[in-house]
């Protein structure tokens, strides 16, 4: 329920976000139920996911109404609340329908204030390697979140705080705290924290198709340059090597 569609060019495996208003239904049924039979590992990932779409909307520096912030952070805090939960829980159905509606909420956000660079270089993984986006965020939003560092230290920080991880300290320390807690999150659900998948001679293409993406259409705190999504990509592959190991032939 976003104004966001997704489509990959076969012929040069690059994966294109397509954004109108036409893409948004009148209606939208939420039913939990439809959602029990879910592997954990997809409920994680597109749990993950929907958290991305959170975070992203939040941190972008314009574009948002106080409606879109409030629905940011209310998303937030209930996938904090309620994915793991879900996820070791299947049969939750008040956990599934409370994922649902911050979905719902967190899809809001973004239609209103756009995401950012973790969606750039995550669809360009889902473009190459067929790399599921919501794994593909789940890998990226930490990594991301740590590049950008002071540049949202704020707002990460009013998060930590939603989301009840930290409520003291500095701004830097509870946004340090949300992010750790993000890699956190993935690890207990069996997420990778990196991909050892991404070929080198790839990665001009995926800078390339990541800047066109994010520059100038998402109003991201922070403009990468090709040398900093370089940078990035570079150690998305690094963290790799801190995979547990049966993780490597999962991702």
């Amino acid at each position: 329920t976003t104004v966001a569609a997704v489509i990959t060019d076969r012929e040069t495996n690059h994966k294109c976000a397509i954004m109108d208003l036409n893409l948004i239904p009148h209606y939208a049924i939420l039913d939990p139920e439809l959602t029990v039979g879910l592997p954990p590992r997809t409920t994680a990932t597109t749990g993950m996911d929907a958290l991305t779409h959170a975070v992203e909307a939040y941190l972008c520096w314009t574009y948002n109404t106080r409606e879109s912030i409030r629905d940011a952070e209310e998303a937030v805090q209930s996938i904090f609340v309620n994915l793991e939960k879900v996820y070791a829980h299947p049969e939750d159905i008040n956990g599934r329908q409370e994922m649902m509606i911050a979905a719902f909420k967190a899809g809001f956000a973004f239609t209103r204030s756009s995401v950012g660079n973790v969606h750039a270089i995550a669809h360009t993984l889902g473009g190459l390697y067929n790399t599921p986006h919501g794994l593909a965020n789940a890998v990226i939003l930490p990594i991301v979140l740590e590049d950008y560092g002071e540049a949202v230290y704020p707002k990460l920080a009013r998060l930590c705080e939603i989301a009840g991880v930290k409520t003291d300290g500095t701004d830097a320390e509870k946004a340090r705290a949300f992010i750790a807690e993000i890699y956190a999150m993935n690890e207990r659900m069996g997420i990778p924290k990196g991909f050892d998948f991404i070929q080198a001679e790839d990665i001009p293409q995926i800078v390339t198709w990541a800047l066109a993406e994010a520059n100038p259409n998402y109003p991201v705190p922070v403009v990468y340059n090709a040398a900093r999504c370089r940078k990035v990509i570079d150690t998305i592959r690094a963290k790799a090597a801190e995979n547990p190991p049966a993780e490597a032939a999962k991702a």
